[in-house]
């Protein structure tokens, strides 16, 4: 079959690509995709594939009769979620997968790390030579918490989700889940819609997960923020388009939110002045939650993994359409 690939693969994951689809032909995009939020280039070689691996552009794949299957790089699918084109796939009978399974852990573990560097008083500790004994140094440490028997509420129970819960739940946390449309193998209790004002009422940390669709863009608002317990702390993972930032500042200032930590934000990178980055209870890192040493290859071995298991009609990992 035809494999159309749009990433920019290191030499390794390059190499390992050739080797596993031996016997397969390999159509590279002219323009390889340079980041998973930025907008893909439509490329011919499209028109020719049964699949696609990367980050093809919706567009061109709307005139790509030869598809059957299409593996995107990313855990969001942010381009390809909307009811036109998962109408479409389905007509075409197009299967769609993603590489949730290969950024789970690394996600989970960071907003781990958030919760932990919060608990603990990290950032105000590293930076505080004080004496032992003195007053401030009892008040930080009497400020530090173990997080056991602390509400978290985590809303999008995906494949980090699913990864992150029993993390909080082995340090003592009670940990409810929002989804939309339960599936019934959740592990831990879960709300949906009409549950959700009374489990948000009493989490004291709210992990947001959420994907970006239409549903979900401005889904923390001033209301919503406003809803939360005073002191309450905010983690997205997620997107930044699910949250009002202007929103998310005013609650930071007021004091309703004791802090947030965020890995996005919209735009990314944030500038440099922008309001959020002046409030010293707003923690940012880079859109850097999925990384780990062998990122590429990971990608490639999930992609290749599904591969066989296209080639001989078993179920794929991942599938999202």
């Amino acid at each position: 079959m035809n494999i159309f690939v749009d990433l920019a693969l290191p030499p390794g994951a390059l190499a390992q690509l050739q080797a596993g689809t031996t016997g397969h032909q390999l159509l590279f995009a002219h323009t390889p995709a340079s980041s998973v939020l930025s907008r893909p280039e439509p490329d011919p070689q499209l028109a020719r594939a049964e699949i696609a691996f990367g980050q093809p552009d919706p567009v061109a794949i709307a005139g790509a009769s030869a598809l059957k299957w299409i593996h995107i790089s990313s855990s969001g699918i942010t381009r390809y979620d909307h009811p036109e084109f998962r109408a479409l796939m389905a007509e075409r009978n197009v299967a769609v997968s993603n590489s949730a399974g290969v950024y789970c852990e690394a996600c989970a573990v960071h907003v781990l790390s958030f919760l932990l560097a919060q608990a603990r008083n990290l950032p105000l500790a590293l930076r505080s030579p004080l004496p032992n004994g003195a007053p401030a140094w009892n008040a930080l440490r009497q400020a530090s918490s173990t997080l056991r028997g602390e509400t978290v509420l985590i809303l999008g129970y995906g494949a980090i989700g699913r990864c992150l819960a029993p993390m909080l739940a082995l340090l003592g946390m009670d940990v409810i889940a929002f989804r939309r449309h339960p599936q019934g193998d959740e592990s831990v209790p879960v709300v949906t819609e009409k549950e959700l004002a009374p489990a948000w009422q009493r989490a004291r940390h709210l992990i947001n997960i959420l994907p970006d669709n239409a549903q979900t863009r401005g889904f923390f608002d001033a209301a919503r923020f406003a809803a939360l317990p005073p002191g309450a702390i905010f983690y997205n993972i997620g997107r930044g388009t699910t949250v009002d930032q202007a929103a998310l500042g005013e609650a930071l200032r007021s004091g309703r939110l004791h802090a947030a930590w965020l890995d996005v934000t919209d735009p990314e990178p944030l500038p440099q002045d922008h309001p959020l980055r002046r409030q010293p209870n707003c923690f940012i890192t880079p859109h850097v939650a999925g990384g780990q040493p062998d990122e590429y290859q990971a990608l490639v071995r999930h992609f290749l993994d599904n591969l066989q298991r296209f080639v001989h009609q078993r179920p794929l990992v991942d599938r999202v359409i």
